[in-house]
């Protein structure tokens, strides 16, 4: 296979450092921005992305002299595909990442979409680990569906995991449908439809690899939204006050296909003390794609506000 397309994107820069991460065997390709000894950022990306959609966004967080530190969740992008995917694989990967940056004392996370709801969990789990949360629209909304008794959530066990192994022996030894550079990213944009026919090509280049019949996505096809067992967004709703670190939840008010749809009046009784939040109303759920200086911005000017 043969990556790279050619295909460059006004103030999209790769990154400066990539190497390989190592989490109970499975590989985890990771990228840095930013001066090696600089202050680290842990960076996660959502669901079926990868590193190479922070191309715009992390050069200027490493900017405003940070060290980023993104990687490719499992079965995304240039990271190793494994048998099975879960949330509790993800949050131990996250885990795996953090412990590879050595002893570097509490770090900032900013997370994006299904990235921010990990690193919330992080962030519970491990508040001395963690001096700043930072989440791009990927906060739960108490508009969904309630919690679960334990004998219905023993149902649903049983129905996820069903639907799951369903889905994987489908896809056993498929591959992505190939296409043109144009044509992948014209399947991107009916996920992304605010981001500019520019940028979804830059991204077919930096997150897909040609082969002989055309280009395919790197993801895995055993993925499928959702992952495997019972999560609700909503059940890390609870979470939020127990936060004790400096918190800012940045909201998209535009509605989108791969959007939460939360709104600052859902989040208000469950908010951490001093919490910020903040709605932009001319975005979508791609904040920091859509508006990489501001939002860049936006964080530096929240960690420094906190320090």
């Amino acid at each position: 296979m043969r990556d790279g397309g050619g295909v460059t994107f006004p103030g999209a820069r790769r990154p400066d450092r990539r190497y390989v991460v190592d989490s109970a065997g499975v590989g985890l390709a990771v990228g840095e921005w930013g001066d090696p000894d600089a202050p680290p950022l842990l960076l996660a990306h959502g669901g079926f992305d990868f590193v190479g959609t922070y191309d715009g966004f992390a050069p200027r967080l490493a900017e405003g002299g940070r060290r980023v530190v993104a990687w490719d969740q499992r079965g995304h992008g240039d990271s190793d595909r494994a048998a099975l995917y879960s949330w509790a694989a993800d949050l131990r990967d996250t885990v795996a990442v953090l412990d590879s940056l050595g002893d570097v004392g509490p770090v900032p996370l900013v997370g994006h979409s299904k990235g921010g709801g990990m690193l919330l969990e992080v962030a519970e789990a491990l508040p001395h680990r963690v001096s700043h949360m930072v989440n791009l629209d990927g906060l739960p909304s108490s508009r969904a569906q309630p919690d679960r008794p334990d004998h219905e959530r023993t149902r649903m066990l049983s129905g996820e995991l069903a639907g799951w192994l369903d889905h994987r022996r489908a896809a056993a030894g498929k591959a992505r449908r190939p296409g043109t550079i144009g044509e992948l990213a014209a399947r991107r944009g009916r996920m992304n439809p605010r981001l500019s026919e520019a940028w979804l090509r830059y991204l077919v280049t930096v997150g897909g690899y040609e082969d002989e019949d055309g280009w395919r996505w790197k993801i895995d096809p055993g993925l499928r939204m959702g992952g495997f067992g019972p999560w609700r967004p909503e059940w890390s709703l609870i979470r939020l006050p127990g936060l004790r670190m400096p918190f800012l939840g940045i909201l998209a008010a535009q509605p989108e296909v791969m959007g939460w749809g939360t709104r600052p009046e859902d989040l208000e009784p469950y908010l951490p003390v001093g919490a910020e939040i903040e709605s932009w109303a001319d975005a979508g759920h791609f904040v920091h794609i859509e508006f990489p200086d501001r939002a860049a911005e936006r964080v530096l000017t929240f960690l420094a506000a906190h320090p």
